[in-house]
């Protein structure tokens, strides 16, 4: 019976994970959902949790119009996709750490004397951090919430595609934000499918695996 379940749960999830480009162009999404969703995406880790994500939800005619010329061949899902949600990382996520772990303290989620001495040790690393290993820690988290935000997606019945092919350099100012600030790390479009994805092969464990 358990492998049974086993089996059936991961078939339904690993469907769901088939990339969708052609959506049903008359599902939309509510903001009152999508922000359900994006609040359950978020519960996925990052970094000493500074949170670094940022969500720009693009759902407009202007703003898909905006993002057409700079998501090269993924055109189709910014055409009918009920979004397509451009994930940022914050470069500067530490101004936050104050509110993030001081509500944890109101919380009950944290002592008082935890808060200090991680705000303490952090503050100096996040001072002297570098451009490119801010980066780095933007790609990690974002990507951890990519796939979160695919996996949540599924469980409220949507499909999604996740896109690294665009215009990094040129995504934040079309989407009227700093690009020295916010790094973009992926696209994930969402929607409803208007046909179903091809599956596609997988290297075995025996492959990829070192054992030591």
């Amino acid at each position: 019976m358990e492998n049974t379940y086993k089996e059936n749960n991961f078939e339904t999830i690993m469907k769901g994970r088939r990339s969708i480009r052609n959506y049903d162009t008359t599902v939309k999404i509510s903001r009152e959902e999508m922000e359900q969703i994006i609040n359950d995406t978020v519960k996925a880790p990052s970094s000493v949790n500074m949170q670094p994500w940022r969500f720009a939800v693009v759902e407009s005619a202007k703003g898909k119009e905006a993002l057409a010329p700079l998501v090269r061949f993924n055109k189709l899902q910014n055409e009918t996709s009920a979004a397509m949600i451009v994930i940022f990382g914050d470069l500067n996520s530490f101004e936050h750490a104050e509110k993030i772990y001081g509500t944890a303290v109101e919380q009950n989620l944290m002592p008082q004397e935890v808060k200090e001495r991680q705000l303490e040790a952090l503050s100096p690393l996040f001072a002297e951090m570098s451009t490119e290993d801010k980066k780095e820690m933007a790609i990690i988290d974002g990507a951890l919430a990519g796939m979160n935000l695919m996996l949540v997606a599924r469980a409220y019945g949507y499909d999604t595609n996740p896109i690294g092919g665009f215009e990094r350099e040129k995504i934040a100012e079309a989407l009227d934000m700093d690009k020295e600030r916010y790094y973009p790390v992926m696209i994930v479009s969402i929607g409803k499918a208007n046909e179903e994805g091809y599956p596609s092969y997988r290297l075995p464990a025996t492959d990829i695996t070192t054992w030591k």
